[in-house]
């Protein structure tokens, strides 16, 4: 099945509140997957400093001070770490390409969960309330999340494997759902030079997406060729730092419910992930139609 959930908060007097929003509506998706979860915050300053340059690593057996001294050689400017649960979290006054090259040269086998400014991705295997409660969500500040319940089909039970699939900057994307041509686009994009990271079918979603935008498309028409290109049933949540969409496939069959107020537009697989949100008893609420891309901006 899978769950997924996405918050955009307009209102600023919200941001404090991202984490603690985000952490409950996870927690109601978990019925619908509990192998495996992970999120992606924009704008925790805990997290993804101001200004600086973020990364995400997976699969990196080196404690954060040693990444931290190894990469601050490397730029030559201070390059804080942490680990939360198993991610290992960097941040530096640098962009976040010079960042992402060091740490591949000093890390080649690391997986790159997530780059760029003001963006965390963190994964995990586990139950997502539990998760959540490791990672701290609740405490997190930002004005956009994304988070997503994971019930494997497709691949391996594995943190790599657990969404959200962040390739590009900034960027970001949750699948309920399978492409049955994932394997065809794959070889296509591979001859086109893009790397992939896992066998996972939505790993090829985000990789098309990715290429999409670096061609200069935007998100509405990216989304759109997904619908030309892709064949199976899928709803898709899309965001960047400044972007927040929704699409779902021709027959929709995957459940997806949108509500929106003036303070915020939420996301979720089913309505009861939204029900404790401020002001949902006054949100204009409903199901996204089939192939309509949804998408807003902040």
């Amino acid at each position: 099945m899978c769950g997924i959930v996405g918050l955009h908060l307009r209102n600023p007097d919200l941001h404090p509140r991202l984490g603690e929003m985000l952490a409950e509506m996870l927690g109601e998706m978990q019925d619908r997957g509990a192998d495996s979860a992970g999120i992606a915050v924009y704008g925790n300053p805990a997290w993804a400093p101001p200004g600086h340059g973020c990364i995400s690593l997976l699969e990196l057996e080196v404690v954060p001070d040693e990444v931290s001294a190894t990469l601050s050689s490397a730029l030559g400017v201070t390059v804080s770490a942490q680990t939360i649960d198993v991610t290992l979290v960097a941040s530096a006054a640098v962009t976040a390409d010079e960042l992402l090259a060091a740490a591949r040269a000093a890390y080649p086998h690391a997986l790159v969960a997530g780059f760029g400014s003001d963006l965390t991705v963190l994964k995990g295997v586990g139950a997502p309330r539990e998760l959540t409660e490791s990672w701290g969500l609740a405490a997190a500040s930002g004005w956009q999340g994304v988070g997503h319940t994971r019930m494997a089909t497709e691949s391996a039970v594995t943190s790599s494997g657990a969404h959200p699939f962040a390739v590009g900057p900034e960027q970001c994307l949750v699948h309920n759902g399978s492409f049955a041509n994932h394997a065809t686009i794959r070889r296509e994009l591979r001859a086109a030079g893009v790397e992939f990271d896992s066998e996972n079918d939505t790993e090829v979603g985000a990789r098309f997406v990715a290429h999409q935008l670096a061609a200069g498309k935007d998100v509405e028409t990216a989304l759109k060729e997904v619908c030309a290109t892709f064949d199976g049933f899928y709803t898709l949540l899309v965001s960047n730092r400044d972007s927040f969409a929704v699409v779902r496939d021709a027959i929709a069959c995957k459940p997806a419910v949108i509500a929106e107020t003036d303070d915020w537009v939420a996301m979720a697989s089913e309505y009861r992930a939204l029900a404790k949100l401020p002001g949902v008893a006054n949100a204009r609420i409903w199901e996204p139609e089939p192939e309509v891309v949804y998408a807003w901006t902040r």
